[in-house]
C-alpha cells in the first residue's frame, strides 16, 4: 500500500545550470531529502534564465546563483513573477543580487540601476564589487528580532557560507526600504546580507547560499520554510 503525501508543489529553479556550480548540484537534493522525510511532494523543475517565460503554474521559485546569468531580464522576470503573484520566493546569492535590481526598477522606480558584474560601465550601480570577496568563505551574520530570518533561525548570529564578489551597495538601502523592503541580517560591519518583504506569502533573498550549509544532508531553515511555504 502507498500513501499519499500531504503536500504537492511545483518549484522552478531558476539558473543556468552548470556542473561547475555547487549550489546547482546541491539544491535538488535538499529538496529530495524534503519530499521524503517530510513528506513534501515536490516537482522541481530547472529553468534557464533565457527561457523564462510566465512561470505559468509554478507554486514557488527560487532563484539560484550562477551570474553572470545568460538573460538578466530572464532573472529579474522571475523575481516580478514571484513578487507580484504572491508566490514563495528564495533567491540566493546573484538571486539576492537581482532581486534589488528588480525592487529597484519595478517598485522604487530607479529603472536605471544596474549590476556591476554584467554593466560595470554603467552610471548608476546598484550592485557593486565588495570590498572583501567572500568567494568560498564563512562570515557572520545579525539576525534582525523579530524578523522572518531570525524566526526561522532561532538566533542572532549565525555563521553561513558564501561564493560572491558582489553586493548592494549599502548607500542605496534607503530607497529600497521606503518602499517597503526589510533588511533583516547584516554582517559586522553593517552590510546589508539579507532580505524579506513583510505582507508577501514568503519573499526572502540571502546575500549567501543557505543550500550549501553543513554536508547536504539537512536543508537551512530557509530551504526548509522555501519549500513549505510552496507547498501550502
Amino acid at each position: 500500500m502507498t500513501s499519499a503525501h500531504a503536500y504537492s508543489a511545483r518549484i522552478a529553479l531558476v539558473g543556468d545550470r552548470s556542473p561547475h556550480v555547487r549550489s546547482h548540484a546541491r539544491a535538488p537534493l535538499l529538496l529530495d531529502g524534503l519530499r521524503e522525510r517530510e513528506q513534501l511532494d515536490l516537482d522541481v523543475y530547472w529553468v534557464q534564465t533565457d527561457e523564462v517565460d510566465s512561470l505559468e503554474g509554478f507554486d514557488g521559485i527560487w532563484l539560484l546563483p550562477g551570474s553572470p546569468y545568460k538573460s538578466e531580464a530572464g532573472a529579474l522576470e522571475a523575481v516580478r513573477t514571484a513578487r507580484e503573484r504572491g508566490l514563495p520566493f528564495l533567491g540566493t546569492c546573484a538571486g539576492f543580487q537581482h532581486a534589488m535590481l528588480e525592487f529597484a526598477r519595478n517598485v522604487c522606480g530607479a529603472g536605471s540601476v544596474a549590476h556591476a558584474e554584467s554593466n560595470p560601465e554603467a552610471d548608476d550601480l546598484l550592485i557593486v564589487p565588495l570590498a572583501c570577496a567572500l568567494d568560498g568563505h564563512e562570515a557572520a551574520v545579525r539576525l534582525q528580532p523579530g524578523s522572518l530570518a531570525a524566526r526561522l533561525l532561532g538566533a542572532e548570529r549565525s555563521m553561513e557560507r558564501y561564493h560572491c564578489s558582489y553586493g548592494l551597495d549599502s548607500t542605496r538601502l534607503g530607497m529600497l526600504e521606503d518602499k517597503g523592503m526589510v533588511f533583516s541580517a547584516h554582517d559586522d560591519e553593517g552590510a546589508p546580507r539579507v532580505a524579506e518583504l513583510p505582507g508577501h506569502p514568503f519573499f526572502l533573498a540571502t546575500l549567501f547560499q543557505p543550500e550549501l550549509a553543513g554536508d547536504g544532508t539537512r536543508p537551512h531553515p530557509f530551504v526548509q520554510a522555501f519549500a513549505h511555504a510552496a507547498a501550502k
